[in-house]
């Protein structure tokens, strides 16, 4: 019995390592999609499970689509620069390439 035991607990901690992996490195809409499911599979369960508040989680978590390259705000390089913040073109230093030596 032990042994039978043992197993199942190594089979469900690979299935749950793959499970992680495929929602980590996969595609976003994969993870959504994932998300959405277990939001409703959980909202079948008995109310003796208590499952409603995360039933919720995750169907608003699959609801909210991540923007932006990062993830973030969406507001990569469209932000105004500010008064207090130096201008670019007033720091740029420019070296002319003849000046530039090699080491050896």
């Amino acid at each position: 019995m032990n042994g039978i035991l043992g197993n199942s607990l190594v089979v469900l901690a690979l299935i749950v390592s793959a499970g992680y992996a495929l929602t980590s490195l996969g595609p976003r809409s994969l993870r959504r999609g994932l998300l959405a499911a277990l939001g409703r599979i959980a909202a079948l369960a008995p109310k003796f499970m208590c499952l409603g508040r995360p039933a919720q989680w995750l169907s608003n978590a699959a609801a909210d689509k991540a923007s932006g390259a990062c993830g973030g705000c969406d507001s990569c390089g469209s932000e105004p620069e500010s008064e207090s913040a130096p201008k670019s073109r007033e720091t740029e230093i420019k070296v002319p390439v003849a000046n530039i030596g090699r080491r050896i």
